[in-house]
């Protein structure tokens, strides 16, 4: 248990890294960003497959299949909802200019419920990883989503403050979009932990919401800045990292 709020901590905490290096370097190149975020791309598509989707086939038994295909789309299918009651993540990002010129609270704070809401579900799916038992598993597909974590806190201060929105109330919300991941976390391995039954569709529902964010957030915005053969590598070597992070951890 100790190790899961650790775990927790950490994955929130990342959120709030990256705001920390979001107020260092305000005028980050998107070239940099762009490689960091396809980097934490590629290392959450191998998380997503090998920590969550794999082991949900592994788990279910005779209807395995089923049980895993009917999970990635259900997962993607919530994220989905989601989108159509907040923002796309990319679509906000890209508003920074829009905010200098118009500074507009409540768009801002539109802007961080979006992020809030979208790191709940990367909470769970950490959670999950560790109600599987597999501490490796489980480790891996957390730090895939704390270096997703990272660039994500960094975009969230541009815009804020640019909004005329304080540094401390900027800092101040950057944590709470953190501490949401935490709560996340902790959601989902105790609910894998009580009913154990659920894991197998728990594990494909949470490969299916990290899919989802990779394919619908963090791909159209490391492809809208005109980087996109840059980021395709860097996206492939995320991917091979945990690829042979996974093999040599057995």
């Amino acid at each position: 248990m100790e190790l899961v709020l650790l775990t927790a901590l950490g994955v929130g905490g990342a959120t709030v890294i990256g705001a920390i290096i979001g107020f260092i370097f305000k005028g980050i190149s998107h070239r940099f960003s762009d490689i960091v975020l396809s980097f934490a791309a590629g290392v959450m598509l191998a998380a997503a497959v090998l920590g969550l989707i794999l082991p949900s086939l592994e788990y279910g038994g005779k209807f395995g299949l089923l049980i895993t295909v009917a999970g990635i789309f259900t997962g993607a299918l919530c994220l989905n909802l989601v989108d159509k009651a907040v923002p796309h993540l990319h679509k906000m990002v890209g508003s920074e200019d829009e905010a200098h010129n118009n500074a507009n609270l409540s768009k801002v704070l539109l802007f961080v419920t979006a992020i809030a809401i979208h790191n709940l579900p990367e909470g769970i799916a950490a959670g999950v990883g560790f109600g599987s038992g597999n501490t490796s598993q489980a480790l891996i597909i957390a730090g895939g989503i704390a270096l997703q974590n990272i660039p994500e806190g960094m975009v969230i201060i541009g815009p804020m403050l640019a909004a005329g929105v304080t540094p401390k109330k900027t800092f101040v919300c950057a944590m709470i979009t953190g501490l949401v991941e935490v709560v996340g976390t902790l959601i989902g391995f105790f609910a894998v932990s009580i009913a154990s039954a659920i894991l197998p569709f728990a594990l494909a529902f949470a490969g299916g919401t990290m899919l989802y964010v990779i394919s619908d957030e963090m791909i159209p915005e490391t492809h809208s800045h005109g980087h996109q053969r840059g980021a395709t590598y860097a996206l492939l070597v995320g991917f091979c990292l945990m690829l042979v992070t996974d093999v040599l951890l057995g």
